[in-house]
């Protein structure tokens, strides 16, 4: 008697590409963890075709699946076939020459060449969620020609790959609470009116722009840090209030809107737009709001004391800056937030106490 054959039966459409076959499909969730491999992680690079599976992303997007189950969205993960598959079109012209099924013995290996992660995650979010298995995610097919041409399949897919700048993502996102308000503020409060750089996350020389949004991202995430508000627009009053107060301090902020200085001369020659700087506000700013409205926007008044110039070496070389350029780390957020505390008459908390000893005494030395 013939040997039974079983086989993986795919809805597909064939296509060219570099003058080889390849195949579009969808398939089950469910059928992701069980169908396709990834290489061992002990494998050297050299003999594996894709990156090593970095364990703590995959929480992140699972959540992600389960968080959004009417909204989440995968780009299609590609795999290739090493094994026997053959393609039944519906017919011999035309476009039912492309679609049909794809045959795969089910002694064939199936190997992610991008998307990994994606695998994983959804093998996590079945775990919770049962009801997802039915849903289904684009797979691109490739037969197999080996490990050199899996590894080169990775190099070309992730060749051109760039991620979008951070102040685009947070633009383009309307799940995240924080996001929307950090576009709400830089739209409507006088201090960042017409002064947001909403796309990119870096300025150049000539920008017209004083702020990236990630940079008052963060420094609106800074200011709320702890704060329970369950409201959107209060929390995005409490925060244009406060930067409002802040811009009537620094007088350049609006030089720049009244067109007196350019956000260029300004970024060239002042630390306070930077957002190391407005990072530092927001951390200050938090213990401030929780003070009586009249006081802290009396204390705010004190900022103006402050010299902002970046050739105040004195002041910021070490803290805000290293070597004469700005630096973001954690600990200089820290130092550059104790000089803004110290103006505000606001204490120092224990790890600022530290981090400031350590600083003093390598000043010393």
């Amino acid at each position: 008697m013939a040997e039974a054959k079983f086989e993986y039966v795919f809805p597909a459409i064939r296509g060219i590409q570099a003058q080889r076959e390849y195949y579009v499909s969808m398939c089950p969730l469910r059928l992701i963890p069980k169908i396709f491999l990834f290489d061992e992680v002990e494998l050297v690079p050299e003999f594996r075709a894709q990156r090593i599976l970095n364990k703590a992303r995959i929480p992140e997007i699972s959540r992600y699946i389960l968080s959004n189950r009417k909204g989440y969205v995968f780009s299609a993960i590609t795999a290739s076939v090493d094994g026997e598959i053959h393609f039944s079109p519906m017919g011999t012209a035309g476009e039912a020459s492309r679609l049909g099924a794809l045959h795969v013995d089910m002694s064939a290996r199936f190997i992610i060449n991008d998307g990994q992660h994606r695998r994983a995650a959804i093998e996590s979010a079945l775990a919770n969620d049962p009801t997802l298995s039915d849903e289904t995610i684009a797979v691109v097919f490739f037969v197999d020609r080996g490990l050199e041409r899996s590894q080169q399949m990775f190099a070309d897919l992730n060749r051109h790959a760039v991620r979008p700048s951070r102040s685009l993502g947070l633009l383009y996102d309307h799940r995240s609470d924080l996001s929307k308000l950090a576009k709400l503020v830089s739209l409507k409060s006088e201090a960042f009116k017409d002064v947001v750089e909403m796309e990119r996350s870096t300025l150049s020389e000539r920008s017209r722009k004083l702020f990236t949004l990630s940079s008052i991202y963060t420094a609106c995430a800074a200011l709320l840090e702890g704060a329970e508000i369950s409201d959107g627009e209060h929390a995005a009053q409490i925060c244009a209030a406060y930067w409002n107060e802040v811009g009537k301090r620094i007088p350049e902020w609006g030089y720049v809107r009244e067109s007196k200085m350019t956000a260029g001369e300004v970024r060239r020659d002042f630390i306070h737009s930077h957002a190391i700087v407005l990072q530092a506000l927001g951390v200050a700013g938090r213990e401030l709001i929780r003070l009586p409205e009249n006081t802290w926007k009396k204390r705010l008044h004190s900022l103006s004391k402050i010299n902002w110039a970046r050739s105040n070496a004195k002041v910021w070389e070490g803290r805000a800056m290293v070597g004469g350029r700005v630096s973001k780390s954690s600990h200089n957020v820290t130092l550059s937030t104790n000089v803004i505390k110290r103006c505000l008459g606001l204490e120092l908390g224990p790890e600022e106490i530290r981090v400031e000893k350590a600083f003093l005494r390598g000043r010393a030395e």
